[in-house]
């Protein structure tokens, strides 16, 4: 489990965008040497010359290797947008949350055949708007992925499990593990 929680909002973010980020290296390069200031910090940042920097600004290298492109492409999302990524950022906490898609195993310790007990299951949950902004400090503090995955467990208790508070009161903790698929909407 690389990062999933963690690029899961980035994601969630990213639909917010109003524009395209560029595609191709040249526009993507162009695009990090102007936020950058320069091409040696771009390059250092990359981790390839500033030579090879100013040849995909210049146009004469077009295709970059695998890896770089995925840099590349990482970096220039990352940058893109930052008003736009700051306003979805403070909309959803202050609006109507966000919503968790996933199967995983979540459950927590129940007696054998109990509804609640340990499983696979898909979920799709609209999480409230304290969550969002607990999710977003969080991944702005720069938690773990594993501590984002104790913030959406810790709603999922909440919303899912506890409906809101009107059963299984005395629960403690929910099992959230083997996540086969997470995504986040806004």
């Amino acid at each position: 489990m690389a990062k999933e929680f963690g690029d899961g909002l980035d994601k969630a973010v990213q639909k917010a965008f109003t524009r395209p980020a560029p595609k191709t290296a040249g526009p993507q390069m162009r695009y990090l040497v102007k936020q950058l200031k320069g091409t040696k910090a771009v390059a250092q940042l990359l981790g390839v010359s500033q030579r090879q920097v100013e040849r995909y600004v210049a146009g004469t290298a077009k295709k970059p290797r695998a890896d770089l492109a995925a840099r590349l492409e990482r970096e220039v999302k990352k940058r893109w947008q930052p008003q736009i990524r700051a306003k979805a950022r403070e909309k959803a906490p202050s609006t109507g949350g966000i919503v968790i898609d996933t199967r995983a195993r979540m459950g927590y310790t129940a007696p054998i055949g109990s509804t609640d007990q340990d499983r696979i299951r898909h979920l799709t949950v609209a999480l409230p708007p304290r969550y969002a902004a607990r999710l977003f400090d969080a991944q702005e503090a720069g938690a773990s992925d594993a501590r984002l995955k104790e913030i959406a467990a810790e709603a999922l208790k909440e919303v899912y499990f506890q409906d809101g508070g009107r059963r299984a009161g005395s629960l403690e903790e929910v099992r959230f593990t083997d996540v086969e698929h997470l995504e986040f909407e806004l």
